[in-house]
């Protein structure tokens, strides 16, 4: 039987269209449902603090426990101008030091001091929130990205949360066809970002063997 490929290991992957891009965040409710409600984010949120936006629906599950943590019950589904995010990660500096990209520590700590966005990858997330063998792209966002996110690129904003629990519900049932069946649909965006690796090192999608993916490391 023909095993999937498994995704380069660190590849953007989001529900987009030709112009947007669909991000993922979670909220207290007085934040998130004034924010689903007016299809933008109210006064109260603040611009001026560094924002984390999820293009991955079950990483976002991941961090938010399903809607179910404490400050986080809100889940919310961003839409934003594509052109935005290209901006976002065209001046975006990892968030940890790497070697083999960066010259010394130094010059890294100083980019990241003056970077308006920051790029984290972790391992994406299956249905049961275990990590798999590639990444997903986390993108911090501060000062003129932040309010730029907030007030000029954002399309839309709706609550996710009713979808967060009919998958998770699905996933605790067993439904595990039926909970794949309704995850927002992801794939690959072809942008530029910080990563911690060559481009050459991303081109190859590689099998999945015995079934089972090890964790991310």
């Amino acid at each position: 039987m023909n095993t999937p490929p498994v995704p380069p290991r660190h590849e953007i992957r989001a529900l987009h269209t030709a112009t947007t891009v669909t991000v993922y965040q979670a909220y207290r409710p007085a934040i998130g449902l004034p924010a689903a409600r007016d299809g933008r984010f109210p006064a109260e949120w603040k611009r001026d603090r560094m924002t984390w936006i999820k293009p991955s629906f079950l990483w976002m599950m991941y961090r938010c426990g399903w809607g179910t943590k404490e400050g986080q019950e809100v889940v919310l589904a961003v839409e934003i101008d594509r052109s935005g995010l290209e901006w976002a990660l065209a001046n975006a500096e990892l968030s940890h030091y790497v070697r083999d990209v960066h010259p010394d520590q130094a010059t890294w700590k100083r980019s990241l001091r003056t970077a308006p966005a920051r790029v984290q990858w972790d391992p994406e997330r299956d249905l049961d929130l275990n990590p798999l063998p590639y990444r997903s792209l986390q993108l911090g966002l501060s000062g003129e990205a932040s309010r730029r996110y907030a007030d000029e690129w954002t399309v839309s904003v709706r609550d996710v949360t009713p979808l967060a629990r009919e998958v998770h519900a699905a996933v605790r049932a067993g439904e595990r066809e039926r909970a794949a069946a309704l995850l927002p649909v992801e794939t690959p965006l072809d942008l530029a970002a910080p990563r911690p690796v060559q481009v050459d090192d991303l081109a190859a999608p590689r099998p999945v063997r015995d079934g089972s993916p090890a964790p991310g490391r």
